[in-house]
């Protein structure tokens, strides 16, 4: 009875519905090119074996990893600001808020392609430990001059609620990569062809994404919305403290979370860097499902602020909490606890069985950040942006100096334990501090 009930006001939440509505469409998109990403890892690492593999994953890491250092992950200041002004009809401010948005996003990335070309040689020397390998680098750099404006428009078509398309355009690089991968491997090509085929993809998604979104901004803002004076932008100061309170904030996941390939080749070699980078697409089909909610939900987060409705913003939260839990405990036990060492030695091959274990620890610390997937973008909404900032700060430069003094010694297993570590501290101190933030402002507006 109390089941029925339970999901009866659950469908008619019109919040729920329509944040699920949104995901569904990424998630269909997600959920195939998922499987196409796993089936193309799997050709890619028996086709270039366990070091090959760790120095395609190095290559690539890094070159994503110097874009994101100078980004200002303009993606979620657009989808603060410009909400708010499309919400509030002004078209003016919302106009000269993604020309400045793109324009820096542009700048940054610009910049960052000129210092991954100056930095390849150190790179192959360093990281992937064969100085041959320095025109992989400069190669797969290319793919920065199609994103340079990625996250401006995918904010941009984020906010006008255009999902659809984005889901059409992430399977179509998909398929492009997953059939050109499936060509090397059984054409038994190089690691030129390979890292080619990831490059096409970028190149697809980055030009494909950015002409949907210019097209969609003249719909919703208008004719010649470029023209906006920036004088029109929020306040200097509060518009800066969250791009770069944004920045930095990436620059912590980027240095604590999403370069650990580079590290573990770093600290070790490109073998133990392939078992980890297999033990990371392993974990990635726990986190396929949730990923699409972090998009469709960020926006419906900040509106909810925008209009102080605690109740319905706390109601939405608990339901997604459910909803995620759900999903991380069944499928982290079903694939993993269950079946995981099974899954990455029948289809990737028996040398890289020793992913299995640093899968099953990473996945303690990838199933908190899953479960509590809405930690960040709630403070972000919350206009608490330095606080993620501080807390991402103190973790991870308690698991840098752990890893240069572990890592060394005791292996990739220390390098995933870390990792974990890091997520239970950082994002439990987050949703303590954003539940809190939430309490007390109820108080405020509704005092009992």
């Amino acid at each position: 009875m109390y089941l029925r009930q339970a999901l009866a006001a659950w469908r008619e939440d019109s919040l729920l519905r329509k944040v699920v509505k949104n995901t569904g469409y990424l998630f269909s998109s997600n959920t195939l090119s998922m499987g196409l990403s796993v089936v193309q890892s799997i050709f890619a690492a028996r086709l270039l074996g366990v070091a090959g593999f760790g120095v395609l994953g190095a290559v690539m890491a890094f070159v994503s990893s110097v874009d994101r250092l100078l980004s200002f992950r303009m993606g979620e200041l657009v989808v603060k600001y410009l909400g708010q002004y499309v919400a509030q009809d002004k078209k003016e401010h919302a106009g000269a808020l993604v020309k400045a948005a793109a324009l820096t996003e542009a700048i940054s990335g610009v910049i960052a392609y000129l210092l991954i070309l100056l930095l390849a040689p150190l790179a192959a020397v360093y990281i992937v430990k064969d100085a041959a390998t320095q025109p992989l680098f400069a190669f797969y750099a290319l793919s920065l001059w199609a994103n340079l404006i990625v996250e401006t428009a995918t904010a941009a078509l984020q906010v006008g609620g255009h999902f659809r398309s984005q889901a059409a355009i992430n399977l179509a690089q998909s398929v492009l990569t997953a059939g050109l991968i499936l060509f090397a491997f059984f054409t038994q090509a190089d690691i030129w062809l390979v890292l080619s085929a990831y490059l096409l993809g970028k190149l697809v998604f980055g030009l494909s994404i950015t002409t949907l979104a210019l097209r969609r901004t003249g719909q919703m803002l208008g004719r010649g919305w470029w023209r906006a004076s920036f004088s029109l932008l929020p306040r200097r100061d509060e518009f800066w403290r969250f791009a770069l309170s944004s920045n930095f904030s990436g620059t912590i996941n980027l240095v604590t979370r999403d370069s650990e390939v580079l590290w573990v080749s770093y600290f070790l070699s490109p073998l133990e860097a392939g078992y980890y980078k297999v033990a990371l697409a392993v974990i990635n089909l726990v986190l396929m499902p949730i990923n699409p909610f972090i998009n469709t939900t960020f926006p419906e987060i900040a509106r909810a602020v925008t209009q102080k409705a605690w109740a319905r913003l706390r109601d939405l939260l608990k339901k997604l909490t459910a909803i995620s839990a759900a999903w991380t405990a069944f499928i982290g036990i079903a694939l993993l606890v269950v079946s995981g060492e099974w899954l990455i030695t029948t289809f990737y091959g028996a040398a890289y069985g020793p992913a299995a274990p640093a899968a099953l620890i990473l996945l303690i610390g990838f199933g908190m950040a899953n479960v509590l997937y809405w930690n960040r973008p709630l403070l972000l909404s919350l206009g608490l942006p330095t606080y993620p900032l501080k807390v991402m700060a103190f973790a991870g430069i308690m698991k840098v100096v752990l890893g240069f003094l572990l890592v060394p010694r005791f292996g990739y297993l220390v390098q995933a334990a870390l990792l974990s570590a890091f997520f239970v501290l950082s994002v439990g101190l987050i949703v303590w501090r954003g539940v809190s933030e939430i309490n007390h402002r109820s108080s405020i507006v509704n005092p009992q």
